[in-house]
């Protein structure tokens, strides 16, 4: 079993940032990707932000410029620094991780975190 623990949601003024950490621990073989979704109420969840092992990164259009992601492929961690905050970016910030869990299996799994708040007021 994969846990992913997020940190670093709050309240913040539009125009502020706010940086959010997820680590994951538990069955790791290895990590393929790691992201952050969010999903605002009455929305459907949608990606932020994905990252390879290998530091490649992918962003929604609507962060581009703003969000930065990273990995820490030694502790397992993914981070989403987030600046220039807008009252829009308001929802749960979710992580996942894509990960190989067994030697004997290519397969690999998908994991969620239990989402983290972020709030930005205007």
């Amino acid at each position: 079993q994969v846990q992913l623990v997020e940190s670093g949601g709050g309240l913040v003024q539009a125009g502020g940032s706010l940086k959010l950490s997820c680590a994951a621990s538990g069955r790791i073989l290895r990590i393929n990707t790691m992201g952050w979704y969010r999903q605002a109420p009455g929305k459907q969840r949608e990606l932020v932000a994905g990252i390879t092992s290998g530091g490649s990164a992918n962003y929604a259009d609507f962060v581009k410029g703003r969000f930065a992601i990273s990995i820490d492929n030694a502790k397992n961690t993914v981070y989403l620094q987030m600046n220039s905050l807008k009252p829009e970016d308001t929802a749960v910030y979710y992580c996942n991780a894509d990960v190989r869990v067994r030697t004997w299996d290519l397969r690999t799994y998908d994991y969620w975190g239990q989402g983290t708040q972020v709030t930005v007021s205007s």
